[in-house]
């Protein structure tokens, strides 16, 4: 019975073994390759380029010349022009306004009355100052002889010739020529004094002979430059008095809208500036044909408008940092026919587009290419990798490109798709796009 156990165990024992010499002999599994398969991206070779910096804003537009008429004269209006109402177009030089002249043209006529008589007081003065000269030498001669003849008389009474009585006469005749030639000498005198005040006089009356003239003058209001009337407050048959606005006008040769932008674009657009040059100092010796602009307004932003920048309004924005630039639209009604295509008129939104000073030699990217201040770039072999760049500034308006100012070489291949996750050393596939 105990023998039974012990046959069985060689057979068990061989087939052990005989499993254990299958499984060492038999062939191992089939090695797969473990490199993942290159990803396809597209890429785009970087390349030195000229271009010029720009930037969009927006503004609200108006009118660069505006009128603002002001009655200078009190009186009624007898006359309004049959076109001055709100809207409507008015050429230079054109009459609008009548204030009723009549006080003033009495005004004038009295002061020329008043001029005429101190005219003919002047020559009545110089004909006495004539007349009076020539009285004054016949009484010195008649003075001469008076004094000749006292001196003859004097002798004679010394002499016994003559009596006493005959020399007091002759004296009395002596002191009274002297006495007409002093009067007349004082009249002369006072020829001076008395021209002077009907010059004076003169002088006055021309002064308020001008002054009639305009204000009579100021009874018309005409129109300086074309305008568009945007208000009329004076009615016909209305008293108007001085320092009332009677009518309000924008002129229409031009139309100046204020663009904010930030002080980085601005700086941009003007392009590089001489080392020590302040922005201040650029605002003031602005280059300003440098800088194009387009103008398109938001209810019809298929109508391009061409302008330019002419200045800088006031100071800059310090608490949003932007400089407030203006830009001036020539003829903003050239062309117009409403509805198709209407015209630039005040308080219109609009967009401006602008484009600076050309810089050369620059390298710009996709702005999905940059990934915080990191770029994708496709290395030797294919293989990725990440490089850390510089950026100048962003180009506003042309296709989201930022420019980058290091880090970045003509001829390197930029990575355009997004890769997640970026793992330096990848294997990826180029498909080359035109940049």
């Amino acid at each position: 019975m105990r023998l039974a156990p012990l046959l069985a165990l060689p057979p068990i024992a061989l087939g052990i073994a005989a499993a254990v010499w299958m499984i060492a002999s038999a062939p191992g599994p089939a090695q797969v390759g473990g490199g993942a398969p290159a990803l396809p991206v597209r890429v785009m070779t970087v390349a030195a380029q000229d271009i010029r910096p720009a930037a969009t804003a927006w503004g609200n537009l108006r009118a660069a010349e505006t009128w603002v008429a002001v009655a200078e004269v009190q009186g009624e209006v007898i006359w309004r022009h049959p076109d001055l109402e709100p809207g409507r177009l008015i050429p230079a030089g054109t009459e609008v306004l009548r204030i009723d002249p009549a006080d003033y043209e009495l005004a004038l006529a009295q002061s020329q009355a008043d001029l005429a008589v101190l005219e003919a007081e002047r020559m009545q003065l110089t004909a006495e100052a004539d007349n009076t000269r020539r009285i004054l030498s016949l009484e010195q001669n008649r003075l001469a002889l008076a004094e000749t003849d006292l001196e003859r008389t004097r002798t004679l009474v010394a002499q016994g010739a003559v009596p006493q009585s005959r020399a007091d006469e002759a004296e009395r005749a002596t002191l009274l020529a002297r006495r007409t030639v002093a009067e007349l000498e004082n009249t002369l005198a006072l020829i001076p004094s008395r021209e002077a005040r009907i010059a004076a006089q003169v002088a006055r009356s021309e002064a308020a002979i001008d002054r009639a003239r305009r204000s009579l003058d100021r009874t018309t209001l005409t129109t300086p430059f074309d305008l568009r009337v945007t208000e009329v407050i004076a009615e016909l048959f209305q008293t108007v008095a001085p320092g009332q606005v009677v009518i309000r006008a924008d002129g229409i040769a031009a139309a100046e809208v204020v663009a904010h932008l930030p002080i980085d674009s601005f700086r941009q657009l003007l392009g590089d500036a001489p080392e020590g040059i302040t922005l201040a100092d650029m605002m003031r010796d602005m280059p300003a044909t440098r800088i194009a602009v387009t103008l398109s307004p938001l209810s019809d932003p298929r109508q391009i408008w061409s302008a330019r920048v002419v200045g800088i309004e006031g100071a800059l924005d310090a608490r949003a940092r932007t400089v407030p630039v203006v830009v001036r639209v020539d003829d903003p009604y050239e062309g117009a026919d409403p509805p198709r295509r209407l015209p630039l008129v005040p308080n219109m939104q609009v967009q401006l587009s602008f484009s600076g000073a050309s810089m050369t030699g620059v390298i710009a990217i996709p702005e999905a290419a940059l990934h915080g201040d990191m770029v994708r770039i496709l290395g030797p072999e294919d293989l990725l990798e990440l490089r850390p760049v510089t950026a100048a500034f962003a180009q506003d308006g042309q296709d989201g490109r930022v420019v980058i100012a290091a880090g970045l070489s003509p001829g390197e291949r930029v990575v355009i798709d997004d890769i997640a996750p970026a793992i330096p050393g990848m294997a990826l596939t180029p498909v080359e796009v035109q940049p």
